[in-house]
């Protein structure tokens, strides 16, 4: 579940939700800065078919990610996703598509690129306030994401919340993102921080 969050004070008093603190797993509250470039070639092949390449340093670890088969409803959002660690700083600024060449979506976009160079179309900057929490039936993270979608056409701002179900029921991360919004008068995203900034450049684009 995704929603957006009107303010910083907003963000705090989720943070520090008597509910959220009444569950939480011990000791998993953290906060971790994360950059994250997305990558397409000259003629956004990827987007264009809807696959995300992400490059994500969380911390002192970095992340390469390929998601596709995007779907939302009411701020609910499922999707495909796999990932694979990377060391290589350089990952960051050229990626390698062979990273992904073990798995049947890393091989459909291999051919997709046909060997056109890759680029980042926009970035994501923000911190994570991040914890886990256990109802009894499902261990999902909850977590506050405060900074900026940047591209080369200007920025947009990122304050939301996600709840992301780690194992368990579906309806569970329903229920608490519902609370949490009837409480805290949030508004559901629908769009990813990624969906967001495309649309920004394909905006940006249609206005030349």
């Amino acid at each position: 579940m995704k929603y957006s969050i009107k303010d910083k004070e907003t963000s705090k008093n989720i943070w520090e939700d008597e509910c959220l603190l009444s569950i939480e797993e011990k000791d998993s509250r953290e906060k971790v800065y994360m950059k994250a470039a997305y990558f397409d070639t000259d003629d956004y092949i990827l987007s264009k078919n809807d696959i995300a390449f992400r490059v994500r340093m969380e911390g002192t670890r970095m992340v390469a990610s390929l998601k596709w088969k995007g779907s939302n409803d009411e701020g609910l959002h499922k999707r495909e996703e796999i990932n694979v660690p990377v060391n290589e700083e350089i990952c960051f600024i050229e990626p390698d598509p062979e990273i992904f060449k073990e798995s049947e979506i890393g091989q459909d976009m291999i051919k997709l690129i046909q060997g056109k160079p890759l680029h980042s179309i926009l970035e994501t900057r923000f911190l994570r306030s991040r914890m886990r929490i256990d109802t009894g039936i499902s261990i999902c993270e909850v977590a506050i994401d405060e900074g900026e979608i940047v591209t080369d056409f200007g920025n947009l701002p990122i304050c939301e919340l996600e709840i992301e179900l780690f194992s368990g029921e579906q309806e569970d991360v329903r229920k608490i993102g519902e609370a949490l919004a009837e409480k805290y008068q949030l508004t559901a995203e629908n769009m990813s921080k990624y969906a967001r900034g495309w649309k920004l450049l394909c905006n940006k684009a249609n206005e030349k």
